[in-house]
C-alpha cells in the first residue's frame, strides 16, 4: 500500500485516492494494459478508500447526508448521480436524467430525498423509488436553497426575481424581486440560508448581497461590497457565499478570485483574501475544530484551480492543495480532516489532512495508515510509449504513418512506441550525441572564459576608435617588454601616453575634435580599411577589454588542455606540411637544373637541324621591340584609332591553300627539299634518317 503526500507549509496533506487526477493514460492503453495490472505489486497494494468512487468523464457536485452515513454526487456523461454508502465503502447506486445537473439539495436526514436544478430549466425531485416530480421554471436556473422553516424551495436564475417553490403547498408562490438591472444580463448567482436566525442572503451579478426575511417576505438590508482601489474592477459580482454556525460571521467569494470576511454588524470587510488567480470563487465552508496548537477555525475556499485553507480570524495561509484538473466542488466531511473534491477528471479526489481534523469514524483506519504509507509524490510518465506531435512527427519522417496502427491519435497529437522513436530519432540525425558533446564543451569553455579576471579599459567620449588603437598598442608593447625581460617600455609604447596627458586632453573631451571618417582628408590619409579581426571585446558601452591571443576559429578562448593539445596537433600538421612543401621545392629546382643543362644540347641539335634552311628564328619573347613593331607594320592587317575612341581594323584573309596556309606550307616545304637536292645538299642527305641505323641512339 502507499499514499502520496505533499507538505505544503508543513502540513502533510495526503492524496487517498485520485492520485492521478484523470486517467493520466488514455482508455486504449488501460485496457491494454489491464492484464498485466494483477501483477503489478503497487496496484494491487493500492488504497481505494470507496470503490468506484468516479465518474465517466466528469464530477459537478458532491454532498454528505446530515446522518454522516452516505455522499451524495452528480456528474457527466451521461448526465448521472451516484449514491455511495460508508459502511460498505462503495456505491450503492446511480441513476441517470435528462439534463446535467447544476445544483441539488438533500432534503431529508438521508438519501431518500433530494431535489435537482437541471441545465434546462427543470427542477426534478428524487425519490427513493426513482423520480417523483419535474416542474420548470421561466429562466435556467443557478442555484437551490431551502428553507426548512417554511419549506419554500428558493431559486436563483438568470433574472432579478428569486422564484419560490413551497413544497407543502406544491405551487410555485411570489417571488423575491431585488434591485438588479435584469436588461443587462445580470442576475442571482448564490443563495444561503443562516443557520442561527434563518436570514436569506443573496448575491449578484451587480456585486451586491441583499438580505431577505422569509417570515415576512421582504429585504431587510443591502451590502455592496468593496475591494482595494489597486484591484478594482468593474466587472465585481458576488460568486458564492457561506454563514457560519455563529450567526454573524459571513464569508462572501467574488468574481474576481477574492474573499471578504464581514460581520453582519459592519458593512466594512475585516479582511481580504485575494486568490492570485482571478478566477470566480466556487466553494466557501468553514471548518470548526481544528487540531493543532492554535485551533481556531479555519476557512476552506475554492476555485477552478487551488483549495486554500486559511485562519478565519486574520486570514493567515494554512496550507493549500493544487489538483490536476479544474475543481467543481468540494465538500469536508464534517469534524474530520478528509475532503472530497469534484472536478473535470474521471476520479473524484480524496485529501486527508490531519493536522485539520482526525479522520471519519467509517475510515479510522487512516490514521494508522498515514505515517506507515507516506510516499514522496513522483510524476509517473508513459515507460512504453512517448507522445508527439505532427510538427515532431514530421521532422522525424514518420508522418506517412498516419492512419496505421503504428501511431495511436490522443489529444493534439500521437503516441509512438518509444523504441520506434528512439530508432527513428538516431536515424534523422545520427550525429546527435556529437553535437550534443560539441555543444557541452562549448558551453563549458564560454563559462570558465566569463570567469576569468581581465583587464578592462574604459574609452573616452570622444575619438573612440583612436583611443582604443592606443590602448591596444600600448597593451601590446607592455606584453613585449616584459616577455623580453625588460622593464623598460620601449618609446613606441609611450604613445599611449597621450590619454594621460593634459596637453591632449580637449582631443578625447571636447566633440569638436572628433575625427571625422568621412571626409576626404582622412580617406585619403586611410585609403584602405583594416578587415583583421579586432583583438578586444565590447564589454559596456563605454569599456572594452582585450581579447586572448590564442583562440578557436570560432572566437573562444583556448585555455583547457584538450585545447593546448589540438593546437599542438595543429602546429606540427603545418610542420609537417611545410616539410613536405620544402621538400618538393628541392626536387623541383633539382629537376630544373637538369633540365637547363639539356637545353644548350637541344639547341645544338636544332643550330644543325636549321643549318639547311637558314639561321634559328628567335621566338616572340626574345624579339626586340622594335623587331616586333616592323613586322606588324610589314603585315597586311592594320589598327588605327580615332580621336573619339573609336577604332579601325583592317585584315587581309587568306585561303586554305594560299600563302601562309597549310597547303602553302606543304608546298614551301617540299620545294625547299628539292632545292637542297640539286645543289649537292650534302648535309641534308646526311641529317636525313635512315631505315638500317637510329638517329636519335648515335646522338
Amino acid at each position: 500500500m502507499s499514499l502520496q503526500v505533499q507538505n505544503a507549509n508543513n502540513v502533510k496533506i495526503y492524496t487517498v485516492s485520485g492520485s492521478k487526477g484523470s486517467r493520466s493514460i488514455p482508455d486504449w492503453l488501460a485496457r491494454r494494459n489491464k492484464k498485466a495490472l494483477k501483477n503489478d505489486l503497487e496496484w494491487r497494494h493500492r488504497i481505494e478508500l470507496i470503490q468506484d468512487f468516479e465518474f465517466p468523464e466528469a464530477s459537478l457536485k458532491i454532498k454528505t447526508t446530515r446522518d454522516g452515513k452516505y455522499a451524495i454526487a452528480t456528474g457527466v456523461y451521461k448526465p448521472q448521480m451516484r449514491v455511495y454508502e460508508y459502511s460498505e465503502m462503495s456505491m450503492k447506486f446511480d441513476r441517470h436524467t435528462d439534463a446535467e445537473n447544476v445544483d441539488f439539495q438533500i432534503l431529508s436526514d438521508d438519501w431518500t430525498k433530494t431535489v435537482h436544478l437541471q441545465a434546462d430549466r427543470s427542477i426534478e425531485f428524487q425519490a427513493q423509488g426513482g423520480l417523483h416530480f419535474r416542474t420548470r421554471i421561466p429562466k435556467f436556473g443557478r442555484s437551490l436553497t431551502y428553507h426548512y422553516p417554511s419549506c419554500d424551495l428558493l431559486v436563483t436564475a438568470s433574472s432579478n426575481e428569486i422564484y419560490r417553490l413551497n413544497l407543502e403547498q406544491g405551487r410555485f408562490l411570489n417571488s423575491l424581486v431585488t434591485d438588479i438591472d435584469p436588461t443587462g444580463g445580470n442576475g442571482v448567482n448564490c443563495g444561503e440560508i443562516n443557520p442561527a436566525h434563518l436570514l436569506y442572503g443573496c448575491g449578484t451579478d451587480a456585486g451586491t448581497v441583499e438580505f431577505w426575511d422569509l417570515r415576512v417576505r421582504g429585504r431587510v438590508g443591502v451590502l455592496a461590497p468593496s475591494l482595494p482601489e489597486s484591484v478594482m474592477s468593474s466587472s465585481l459580482g458576488i460568486s458564492s457565499m457561506k454563514f457560519r454556525e455563529d450567526g454573524l460571521t459571513m464569508a462572501v467569494g467574488t468574481t474576481t478570485g477574492h474573499v471578504l470576511m464581514y460581520d453582519l454588524r459592519s458593512s466594512i470587510p475585516l479582511f481580504v483574501k485575494d486568490h492570485q488567480y482571478g478566477f470566480p470563487i466556487k466553494s466557501l465552508t468553514f471548518h470548526e475544530g481544528t487540531q493543532g496548537e492554535d485551533g481556531r477555525t479555519k476557512v476552506v475556499s475554492a476555485d477552478c484551480k487551488i483549495i486554500k485553507i486559511w485562519d478565519r480570524e486574520n486570514g493567515n495561509n494554512f496550507t493549500s492543495i493544487e489538483p490536476v484538473n479544474d475543481i467543481n466542488d468540494v465538500c469536508v466531511v464534517d469534524n474530520s480532516g478528509l475532503m472530497f473534491v469534484a472536478n473535470e477528471g474521471i476520479q473524484m479526489q480524496s485529501y486527508y489532512i490531519p493536522s485539520l481534523g482526525p479522520a471519519p469514524k467509517w475510515c479510522s483506519f487512516l490514521d494508522n495508515l498515514t505515517e506507515e504509507l507516506e510516499e514522496n509524490p513522483v510524476q509517473n510518465i508513459y515507460d512504453d510509449y512517448k507522445f508527439v506531435t505532427r510538427k515532431e512527427l514530421a521532422s522525424l519522417g514518420l508522418d506517412h504513418l498516419v492512419g496505421s496502427s503504428v501511431l495511436k491519435p490522443y489529444m493534439h497529437g500521437f503516441f509512438i512506441d518509444l523504441r520506434l522513436y528512439e530508432k527513428a530519432k538516431a536515424i534523422a540525425n545520427p550525429f546527435a550525441y556529437a553535437d550534443y558533446r560539441e555543444r557541452e564543451a562549448k558551453e563549458k569553455l564560454a563559462k570558465e572564459a566569463g570567469s576569468r579576471i581581465r583587464a578592462t579599459m574604459k574609452l573616452p567620449k570622444v575619438n573612440k576608435q583612436l583611443a582604443t588603437k592606443m590602448m591596444l598598442d600600448e597593451a601590446k608593447a607592455r606584453r613585449k617588454a616584459a616577455a623580453s625581460g625588460d622593464g623598460a617600455l620601449p618609446e613606441a609604447a609611450t604613445e599611449g601616453g597621450a590619454l594621460k596627458d593634459s596637453r591632449f586632453a580637449d582631443l578625447f573631451t571636447n566633440p569638436d575634435f572628433q575625427v571625422d571618417e568621412d571626409t576626404n582628408e582622412y580617406k585619403l590619409l586611410n585609403p584602405v580599411k583594416s578587415t583583421a579581426k579586432p583583438s578586444y571585446r565590447v564589454v559596456g558601452e563605454d569599456e572594452i577589454e582585450e581579447a586572448s591571443e590564442v583562440s578557436n576559429s570560432d572566437g573562444s578562448d583556448v585555455d583547457s588542455d584538450e585545447d593546448l593539445i589540438r593546437v599542438s596537433h595543429y602546429k606540427s600538421d603545418r610542420d609537417n606540411n611545410n616539410k613536405k612543401k620544402k621538400a618538393d621545392q628541392i626536387t623541383s629546382i633539382r629537376s630544373g637544373v637538369k633540365d637547363r643543362k639539356r637545353i644548350p644540347k637541344m639547341e645544338a641539335l636544332k643550330q644543325r637541324a636549321g643549318n639547311s634552311s637558314g639561321p634559328v628564328l628567335k621566338s616572340q619573347a626574345q624579339r626586340s621591340f622594335a623587331e616586333r613593331v616592323a613586322k606588324d607594320r610589314g603585315s597586311d592587317n592594320s589598327v588605327s584609332r580615332s580621336t573619339a575612341g573609336g577604332m579601325e581594323m583592317s585584315f587581309q584573309v587568306k585561303g586554305r591553300g594560299g600563302k601562309g596556309g597549310r597547303g602553302n606550307t606543304k608546298s614551301s616545304t617540299s620545294s625547299s627539299s628539292r632545292n637542297g637536292g640539286e645543289s649537292g645538299g650534302g648535309p641534308q642527305r646526311r641529317e636525313r634518317r635512315s631505315a638500317g641505323r637510329n638517329t636519335i641512339r648515335n646522338l
